[in-house]
């Protein structure tokens, strides 16, 4: 077998007679017993795999191969072959990405297989890699509509305690995990190249800016429902870490089913998924803002709000959700979410333009705590949100301050983002919370907030006893 795929023509022979298997998989689903089709779908799996991963000589596959996998993944009833499939699926993606970057001179280049298959329709992208492929070839390929309602079943699964979380549930989490991946392995690449060239038409052109600026697609409901996905696994992880204290010698009787525990651990990879998601909304907005500034970007690129200005707004009018929310976070995108919850509150609004875009100054932490740097500047911005969540904000943003200066990693945009030293914000954060003291001697103190204030107070003696 090995020999007759060392050559082209046997390659494609071989690749040829898996097509011709997968038509008839694929065709014959209402016809075959569950049993006798499972163990067609795997054969199949094992073929791809051979063919185009373990082979001494892999070739990529075609363009129906990964459309039949794919298939797979949606439409099988089996946790085996979802699994497999979903496998299988970012094996190859890997191995033969769609989006990669390559040496082009003093710069990287980055260079995209527009021909390969997709999981995604989007714009003008019809999956043309695959000539003359009929309607019902591309019908369960994810348009942005059916991208943002698998995120609203998602939501209303785990928000729904009673709902059946069994293989329909794990099935949608990596379909989620699977185009996600895909998003970002075609988003990274561009990034980088982007930072270098600052060529918005890279960006414009990535599946996750076709996919946000498509009418089929509401971002706010979008956004809404990923942050609900968010907090509902947020609240159940937080229960289940209690549960398991309380209850660690329970038996294995005590629970309901497999499935529900092989699911509890999936929802964490999904958490991580809407992550990754909210993520890369938020850098292709920080990119899109820069753009903006130059003037590299036109009406033809699509118009939408920002994905800060709906979490704002979200946060502001749900302030329970203000917490957890930040907890989901990285302390990067903690940070940036605090400083721009607390700009909604600072100065006068001022209708942004393309020519005063380039004035306009970001808030920095350091520009945050002076607004708390006396009383009666602290009381105007209290009377606006509330101590309890000036506080809560406060001690968020000083803990990933100190995460920041604990990076070795750290990025110049999150140092700026700071604005000042350590020993300065210290500081300052104890000021703020004194003075947040004296407008309302009442107010609680969470156990969080006390280990911020104890930490601050502690480093600002350590760092001006230091020799400089």
């Amino acid at each position: 077998m090995a020999t007759l795929r060392a050559t082209p023509a046997a390659a494609a022979a071989a690749d040829g007679v898996i097509e011709e298997n997968a038509m008839a998989i694929l065709d014959t689903s209402g016809i075959k017993e569950a049993r006798d089709l499972d163990d067609d779908r795997a054969a199949f799996l094992d073929a791809v795999r051979s063919a185009c991963l373990a082979s001494d000589k892999p070739s990529p596959p075609s363009w129906r191969m990964y459309n039949a996998v794919f298939q797979i993944l949606q439409n099988s009833s089996s946790l085996e072959l979802t699994m497999a499939s979903f496998h299988l699926l970012m094996e190859l993606g890997k191995q033969y990405p769609r989006t990669y970057l390559t040496d082009s001179g003093s710069r990287q280049a980055v260079v995209v297989v527009k021909e390969s298959w997709s999981p995604f329709l989007l714009g003008n992208d019809v999956s043309c890699g695959e000539i003359g492929a009929s309607t019902s070839q591309l019908d369960h390929l994810f348009d942005s509509s059916r991208f943002s309602s698998l995120i609203e079943d998602m939501a209303e699964t785990t928000s729904d305690i009673n709902a059946n979380n069994g293989i329909e549930h794990i099935k949608n989490i990596v379909l989620l995990q699977y185009l996600v991946s895909t998003l970002e392995a075609d988003f990274v690449p561009r990034n980088v190249v982007y930072k270098e060239s600052s060529h918005w038409v890279i960006i414009r052109e990535s599946l996750l800016q076709m996919l946000l600026v498509s009418r089929k697609l509401g971002f706010k409901t979008l956004v809404k429902n990923s942050m609900s996905l968010l907090l509902n696994q947020y609240y159940r992880e937080v229960e289940n870490g209690i549960s398991s204290k309380e209850g660690s010698t329970n038996s294995a009787s005590d629970i309901d089913s497999f499935l529900t525990v092989v699911s509890f651990e999936f929802e964490r990879n999904a958490l991580a998924s809407v992550r990754k998601l909210f993520i890369m909304v938020m850098n292709l907005d920080l990119i899109r803002k820069e753009a903006d500034k130059k003037g590299l970007t036109s009406r033809a690129d699509g118009i939408r709000n920002p994905i800060m200005d709906v979490v704002l707004d979200e946060l502001t009018y749900n302030i329970s959700y203000l917490s957890p929310f930040l907890l989901t976070m990285e302390w990067k995108w903690r940070l940036e979410i605090i400083l721009q919850y607390f700009s909604k509150y600072c100065g006068k609004p001022a209708v942004r333009t393309q020519r005063t875009a380039n004035s306009q100054r970001d808030l920095t932490l350091e520009n945050v705590l002076s607004l708390f740097s006396t009383a009666t500047t602290a009381k105007s911005i209290v009377k606006k949100m509330g101590s309890e969540v000036a506080q809560l904000l406060l001690a968020n943003a000083y803990q990933a301050c100190l995460s920041v200066e604990g990076d070795s990693g750290k990025d110049n945009d999150t140092t700026t983002k700071i604005g000042t030293t350590l020993l300065q914000i210290s500081e300052s954060f104890v000021s703020a919370f004194q003075n947040l003291k004296k407008i309302s001697p009442n107010i609680e103190i969470t156990q969080f907030e006390k280990e911020a204030l104890f930490t601050a107070a502690t480093l600002t003696r350590k760092l001006k006893n230091e020799p400089r």
